[in-house]
């Protein structure tokens, strides 16, 4: 296991703050079952960042806390991001294709949500008054806007600043400084070249 250092977990607590503030910012619409949550775009991080998992647990179960989600459903409502997110992270090591990254990369915390989410509120709230096949699409509806449209875009404007050596947005252990010319996030993700 790698050792954390000083940046990553800073950068752990940003990024987790951020999906609480953007939960915040959007909370009529942040649960539900239909929920526009901004913050969800956060959730191509772990295709960069290894600290991004456990920033995104935190931040989602903040998050639901502050949306007035119950025990179970701020519980296994984090747990299921928490998964998403670990999955996401070894697409990122595992898959080279750069578009290929991205869907896939966003895949897990879309699919996820939208078959999980109805089951825990239906084990957290009871009965649901649209069925679970409806919420689903719903769920991988407003999902993928969000992580596709608004996560891509992020995901590109990271690897653009990690190809200008922006030193607080380099990854930890990729076996290169923040002042080397390029990144390896950068060249995954990324167009390679300036």
């Amino acid at each position: 296991m790698k050792k954390w250092t000083t940046l990553m977990l800073a950068r752990a607590g940003v990024m987790a703050a951020l999906y609480v503030a953007l939960t915040f910012a959007c909370i009529p619409v942040a649960s539900g079952a239909i929920q526009f949550r901004i913050s969800e775009m956060l959730t191509v991080l772990p295709l960069f960042y290894v600290e991004a998992v456990p920033a995104l647990f935190i931040g989602c179960m903040i998050g639901n806390i502050i949306s007035g989600c119950t025990l179970l459903d701020v519980a296994l409502g984090s747990l299921t991001s928490l998964l998403a997110a670990a999955l996401t992270f070894l697409v990122g090591r595992l898959v080279g294709n750069k578009p290929l990254k991205i869907i896939l990369g966003g895949l897990f915390p879309v699919a996820l949500n939208a078959f999980f989410l109805p089951l825990i509120w239906w084990l957290a709230y009871g009965e649901q008054t649209i069925g679970y096949w409806l919420n689903v699409g719903y769920l991988f509806l407003s999902q993928g806007v969000i992580i596709w449209g608004a996560g891509s875009v992020l995901c590109l404007a990271l690897a653009k600043a990690l190809q200008h050596n922006v030193p607080a947005l380099a990854p930890v252990g990729t076996g290169r400084t923040a002042t080397d010319k390029t990144d390896t996030a950068a060249e995954n993700i990324g167009h390679a070249g300036n």
